[in-house]
């Protein structure tokens, strides 16, 4: 057991205030299994459960405020979640297991870190967990490992299933730290690898999500969250894929779309989504579609079989949002 010290804070800046090695623990459904994995050794644990950020409320531009602290599984049981976010609640939904949900919050799952197994193991190689000293994962099992925005430093798929559907919603994240407040987009928050695999996300030191808020979404029943995995439950996204379609009259007035388990964050290609825009749907036009939004996609050993089915997978969820049939997460798994 390594020692640590702990605080339970009470505002906001003295939450932010904290300098050195320290850690933010919510529902720790992440970082307790991280610290007995012995991948991380914080410190210095901060407590953040006391803080002001428990609700859902509605926004004056008839979008939603997520507080960042309530858990998953209230969120997509939340009423309000379900009638205009149905997309959202899909997605939360189709990740973990019920008791990780009820756990869970909506700001540990934007920060949560990667599943890949070399990175959970301190005796491999990972410069995700240790800079510098390469990624076992290349050449290896790497079954389930990214095959869009790799780099030669890491290949670990991002997780999440609701940080997908946030991707999706274009949805907006609240921080606050230790110069006052901002936002930024969901699909500006996580990082690439790069020559920088240990950044996860762009919070600065001593930052925190505070809330997520969701826009108005216009999809009403045109919307899916489709993820093909190994089992029904309490697995990975082997390729999920979250569209939201505007529609009129049959013809698709624009399009939001984003991956999961293909890429090392949420992958959203905005010139994808652009062919979308004022077409009929078809055959031909989500091939298209789904031929831009894998473009630069590379395999890497035991993950080829990811690519060529992605592109199924992502005609198939198109199809769903167009004809309004959503997919539904009691359905079995696709095997």
């Amino acid at each position: 057991m390594r020692s640590f010290s702990y605080s339970r804070p009470t505002s906001f800046e003295e939450a932010c205030r904290n300098a050195g090695h320290t850690r933010f623990l919510a529902g720790g459904t992440n970082l307790i299994d991280l610290m007995k994995s012995d991948v991380e050794r914080p410190a210095h644990v901060i407590d953040i459960k006391s803080l002001p950020m428990h609700h859902i409320a509605d926004r004056p531009d008839g979008g939603l405020h997520l507080g960042a602290l309530v858990t998953n599984a209230d969120t997509a049981a939340h009423p309000l979640v379900v009638e205009r976010y149905p997309l959202l609640a899909s997605a939360i939904l189709a990740g973990a297991s019920p008791q990780i949900r009820n756990m869970a919050t909506n700001g540990g799952n934007l920060n949560q870190r990667t599943r890949c197994h070399y990175f959970y193991d301190p005796t491999m190689a990972c410069n995700k967990r240790s800079p510098g000293t390469g990624c076992a994962a290349r050449g290896g099992r790497n079954r389930i490992m990214a095959v869009l925005g790799t780099s030669d430093a890491c290949i670990a798929t991002f997780p999440s299933d609701m940080c997908i559907a946030l991707a999706a919603l274009n949805a907006t994240i609240n921080l606050h730290g230790p110069d006052g407040e901002r936002t930024v987009g969901v699909r500006d928050y996580h990082c690439l690898p790069g020559d920088t695999p240990w950044r996860d996300n762009i919070l600065q030191p001593g930052e925190i999500v505070t809330a997520i808020d969701l826009p108005p979404a216009p999809f009403g029943p045109h919307h899916t969250y489709l993820k093909v995995r190994d089992r029904l439950s309490f697995a990975f996204a082997i390729v999920s894929v979250a569209v939201g379609l505007c529609m009129k009259d049959g013809r698709i007035e624009r399009g939001s779309i984003a991956l999961g388990g293909m890429g090392t964050k949420p992958w959203c290609v905005p010139h994808a989504e652009a062919l979308l825009e004022d077409q009929l749907p078809s055959h031909s036009l989500f091939r298209d579609v789904a031929e831009r939004l894998l473009h630069g996609a590379v395999a890497d050993r035991d993950n080829t079989a990811k690519i060529r089915l992605a592109p199924r997978v992502i005609e198939r969820a198109l199809w769903q949002a167009a004809i309004g049939t959503p997919q539904s997460q009691t359905d079995k798994a696709i095997r």
